[in-house]
């Protein structure tokens, strides 16, 4: 091991301490991430007014030849009804932006949400000469600029062309015919021409944000993300910047688009993308943003921010010469992976070096023979010394988004090494043949990524048409390598929760534990809140509050949660509440101006690869017996703890003021629902359960839906519901650290 590998991160390294996304099916940073974990598929057939399947759409079309307006693929990304902007908030008249090219406007999106992310504009450095952005985007035709191509050159081609094969219309008709063609396109918009422009796409970012630094767009194909973060990194460590906001943007789905991949024969005939699987056939096209606010490491601990992640290296390498520009090339691959590595000081195919591979997996089988060639070559092959490799392609679940692509697994990978979770991939039920020749194992579904003797670290690929080729290497912040200490939340509970000591007049509320360990000292009426919350009849009564500085206070369907209430997150809260729309956990700040509304569901846990339920310091809150879980690893073992989790929320909840009318459960957690709602006697549980001493309430009218729970505990109460305090208890993939589920009340349904 190298003397730098032994030290770890330079103080020159970058970090990265904030991210922004809009991706399919997720349209922020939270939802992609829940996408992430749960393993969603969020690939769909093309959206009205993308283009029109009735005149493009042959599935016959991948068998004959090929015909450039005829297309053998329909299913793709899309951020239909995600891709929100307020030009408004930017100061851009809404006029500038009917015209112009969607990536624009949501690059400046989300960049403003990355800043957010990381606490806020306070985070930036005072100078705004230091601050830079660097962004990718493809010079590819966008609708706004097909729109205007139509107006200023097809009409006109339109009449020539009538002129020559009807000149028994007339000028006069033909005329007609040019100007109901343009009209149909809407009205000419000349204030949004600079909305046309690609290079337009870093410079709107930093003019509307005043960053006064170096501020330009790339275009390396599907490496551009990562060449974005590559020259970030190089204006942090010279010195230029002190914070550089890099990422791509790309929001092209035109049927010319579509028509060049078709031609190309690059798409999936079967119409799924399965990276690195036998039976992958073709790629599928998407669209997204995402960006990484990066400061110098040691300035970002000097600040105190939190940190996803330090790249600890990033390389870029081209083919050269090859046999054709559409052709991978392993060598141009493995010479951006060995310098990234070497940049880092690190030794690829060290016993534990890598724990994560985040490839490019475009699911086309050249391009995943190479990379899979390319991997072995690199981390050495099946057999070599050290742990199997994490391994898997955030493209399996939102396709193919382009320039954007090394964003979304950069962002993936940073998240992963954050949390200590390894993301599943998708559809790699059969996997390719080259697979077993490298050290790479299909994460295929979400599970904890436990640290060995070194820090977390992943590696993101990102190989662009062309020849361009790139590589970052992630490693979790210094600091981070030891076991983190249990995570506390203290939330206030009504009176039904509260200790008899602290529920007469004029005592504070005292607070639920939900997590490991034993309370810390002074914990108790006095100590201070870790989670402030404030509850009004509005927006503006909210900010009153929370401009008074009061304490978690106040009830109504108006409510603020912070995290953690630094100075920068109660300036980020009194932003959100006066923007006045949801607010949902970006900076550690919830904000919602009204109820969520819709009905309450309870979700009983089921059967976990790891289940470690936290029952002891909910049931001491409560003054109830302790339920005695075995703890133990056999299958009948862990299947009564479950029962007895879930039936053991399905009595507390209800003491909170909170009320199900659904109640689902996930595999084994549907037999304590049907139990919990009335289906089945309480003595039906299974052997041994009833020495838990958990019984519920009455039973509860039954009827059959169709819902159904996602993977790991957890329950969740809407605002303004029964008296209590809006909350969500989470469940972590691999184990339970606030169990929930269940819920009993009149009117609840099992499901």
């Amino acid at each position: 091991m190298s003397e730098r590998a032994r030290r770890g991160p330079r103080p020159t390294d970058a970090a990265i301490v904030g991210m922004g996304a809009v991706f399919p099916g997720a349209a922020d940073l939270a939802a992609y991430r829940g996408n992430l974990l749960a393993g969603r598929d969020c690939i769909s057939e093309v959206p009205p007014g993308r283009w029109d399947p009735e005149v493009y759409y042959d599935p016959e079309g991948s068998g004959g030849p090929v015909r450039g307006d005829r297309f053998y693929c329909r299913r793709g990304g899309f951020v239909d009804g995600l891709a929100a902007f307020d030009p408004t908030r930017f100061g851009i008249m809404p006029t500038a932006v009917e015209g112009a090219e969607p990536d624009q406007m949501l690059a400046l999106h989300v960049t403003a949400e990355a800043i957010a992310d990381a606490g806020g504009g306070d985070r930036l450095p005072a100078d705004r000469s230091r601050i830079g952005v660097v962004l990718g985007r493809g010079g590819f035709m966008g609708v706004a600029t097909a729109r205007l191509d139509q107006r200023v050159r097809t009409a006109h081609q339109l009449a020539q062309t009538l002129r020559e094969l009807a000149p028994e219309l007339g000028e006069r008709r033909i005329a007609e015919v040019r100007s109901a063609f343009q009209e149909a396109l809407g009205p000419e918009r000349p204030d949004a021409s600079i909305g046309l422009v690609p290079s337009f796409t870093a410079a709107r970012t930093a003019n509307r944000l005043d960053f006064r630094g170096p501020a330009y767009t790339l275009d390396a194909a599907c490496a551009s993300s990562l060449l974005a973060v590559d020259q970030a990194v190089g204006l942090l460590a010279g010195g230029r910047c002190d914070a550089v906001v890099a990422g791509a943007v790309h929001h092209c789905h035109i049927a010319t688009l579509w028509s060049v991949f078709t031609q190309l024969r690059a798409l999936s005939v079967s119409e799924r993308i399965r990276p690195f699987d036998r039976r992958a056939d073709g790629t599928l096209l998407s669209e997204g943003t995402g960006v990484v606010l990066l400061k110098r490491l040691a300035d970002a601990e000097r600040d105190g921010d939190r940190i996803y992640a330090v790249i600890r290296g990033t390389a870029v390498a081209g083919d050269g010469r090859a046999a054709s520009l559409m052709s991978p090339l392993v060598a141009g691959q493995v010479r951006a992976l060995e310098r990234a590595w070497r940049e880092a000081g690190l030794d690829p195919r060290a016993p534990g070096a890598l724990g994560l591979l985040e490839a490019h997996g475009t699911g086309t089988p050249v391009g995943d023979a190479a990379e899979l060639d390319t991997l072995a070559q690199v981390f050495g092959p099946n057999g070599t010394a050290g742990p199997e490799i994490g391994f898997g392609s955030v493209k399996s679940m939102v396709g193919h988004t382009m320039q954007a692509s090394g964003m979304a697994g950069l962002i993936k990978a940073a998240l992963a090494v954050y949390e200590g979770v390894l993301p599943p991939t998708l559809h790699l039920e059969e996997p390719h043949a080259d697979l077993a020749r490298t050290r790479m194992r299909p994460v295929t579904a979400a599970e904890p990524w436990d640290r060995g003797p070194q820090p977390r670290r992943a590696g993101v690929n990102a190989f662009g048409f062309g020849g361009i080729n790139a590589h970052a290497v992630l490693e979790e912040a210094p600091g981070s390598t030891a076991p983190a200490p249990p995570v506390r939340r203290f939330l206030p509970l009504g009176a039904a929760g509260r200790p008899p000591e602290a529920a007469g007049a004029g005592a504070r509320e005292d607070g639920l534990l939900l997590g490991a360990g034993s309370p810390p000292e002074g914990a108790g009426a006095g100590a201070r809140e870790d989670v402030l919350l404030l509850g009004a009849g509005s927006p503006a009564e909210l900010a009153d509050l929370l401009a008074a500085g009061s304490a978690s206070a106040g009830d109504g369907p108006c409510r603020l949660a912070v995290l953690g209430p630094t100075p920068q997150r109660l300036a980020l809260a009194a932003k959100a509440v006066e923007r006045g729309r949801a607010w949902r956990g970006r900076g550690d700040v919830w904000f919602a101006p009204e109820p969520l509304g819709g009905a309450t569901a309870f979700l009983f846990p089921g059967l976990e690869p790891e289940f470690a339920p936290v029952l002891d310091d909910v049931a001491d809150r409560m003054e109830l017996e302790r339920p005695r879980l075995g703890g133990g690893s056999e299958l009948m073992e862990r299947a009564l703890d479950a029962l007895a989790t879930g039936r053991f929320f399905a009595r507390v909840l209800p003491e909170l003021g909170m009320r199900a009318d659904v109640l689902a459960g996930h595999s084994l957690g549907e037999w304590a629902a049907m139990v919990a709602g009335g289906m089945y006697p309480q003595d039906a549980a299974l052997p041994g359960l009833a020495a838990t001493g958990v019984a519920e309430g009455p039973g509860s009218r039954v009827r059959g839906t169709g819902l159904r729970g996602a993977p790991g505990g957890g329950s969740a109460a809407r605002p303004g519901r029964g008296g209590g305090q809006p909350r969500q208890l989470p469940a972590p993939v691999g184990g339970v650290r606030g169990s929930g589920g269940g819920g009993t009340g009149p009117g609840a349904a099992a499901a």
